[in-house]
């Protein structure tokens, strides 16, 4: 069996449309959808045997409940469903190695109003072994349909042509591929050293014409083994004079999928990670679903 796209589910309305757009995901993997939800238990004195087990109960239909409306909405996606007493986000990360991909909500229903990212959502995308998906708040998607939450026609993917990612890549491009959609390419770059020096009091248009031009090229040149790997995916190079959050953030208004990389570290305790911070800002800013894909280096 392939593997499997996990989602996690609390019940709140973002956790149901993370799950929403996993259970698309996995419909065009063609694998399994797995449904994770972690209900530890709560701080503070031990909860009556009978009010733990209706917890447990209460978990248990929530989960049983997603799983037949997916089953309703997405006949040829088997749905796999698990409940454990662990922490949601070492619950996550456990699950995760035997997963393709790991979708959650941004926040789930902890937190505070005008909180962007919980700390479940932070810590998986940090340091799971497979690329996360983190879904933002999207109003009324769950009740459209898994199809709704994938709504764009366009994937955004962040490459340094610098130092090229082959698993970032790869991952952007089949993703368009998947979706009959347009691949948009940004690198974003600023001016070189001397351009901005003391000693410089003016850049001249043909100057920075000149370095964006080089810019360009090195990006076209480094795209060159993607774009004929995927030769059905439209690709456009993409070369902005901004920070790379702000222009990543620019360039996937209105986006399917921003794609980012996170680089790991093997030196790293299992369950451990940190995310740059571009990858951070974008998580906290963006509005359209986010795929942090882990690499080496």
């Amino acid at each position: 069996m392939s593997q499997p796209v996990l989602a996690g589910v609390d019940g709140s309305e973002r956790g149901l449309a993370a799950a929403c757009w996993a259970a698309r995901e996995a419909a065009s993997r063609g694998v399994p959808l797995r449904l994770l939800h972690a209900s530890p238990p709560l701080p503070g004195p031990a909860l009556p045997a009978t009010a733990a087990d209706r917890l447990h109960d209460l978990g248990a239909r929530m989960l049983r409940r997603v799983a037949a409306d997916f089953g309703d909405r997405c006949p040829d996606v088997e749905v796999l469903c698990e409940q454990t007493d662990d922490d949601p986000a070492a619950a996550l990360l456990a699950a995760a190695r035997d997963a393709g991909l790991l979708v959650v909500g941004t926040r789930g229903t902890g937190g505070f109003d005008g909180l962007a990212v919980g700390r479940v959502a932070l810590r998986v995308a940090a340091a799971a072994p497979c690329p996360v998906v983190l879904v933002p708040e999207q109003p009324g998607v769950y009740g459209e349909g898994p199809r709704a939450a994938h709504g764009a026609d366009q994937v955004v993917m962040g490459f340094d042509a610098h130092r090229p990612v082959g698993e970032v890549a790869d991952f952007a491009f089949s993703a368009a591929e998947a979706r009959g959609a347009g691949l948009r390419v940004v690198r974003a770059w600023a001016l070189p050293a001397e351009a901005v020096s003391a000693q410089t009091l003016v850049v001249t248009e043909e100057d920075r014409a000149t370095w964006e031009d080089q810019e360009v090229l090195r990006l076209t040149d480094a795209l060159r083994p993607w774009r004929e790997k995927y030769p059905h995916v439209a690709a456009r190079a993409d070369v902005l004079l901004l920070h790379p959050a702000q222009a990543l953030l620019n360039a996937s208004q209105g986006a399917a999928l921003l794609v980012v990389g996170r680089s790991t570290d093997p030196r790293a305790r299992a369950g451990e990670g940190r995310l740059g911070p571009i990858t951070h800002a974008v998580l906290h800013h963006a509005r359209c679903p986010v795929a942090v894909v882990p690499h080496a280096g």
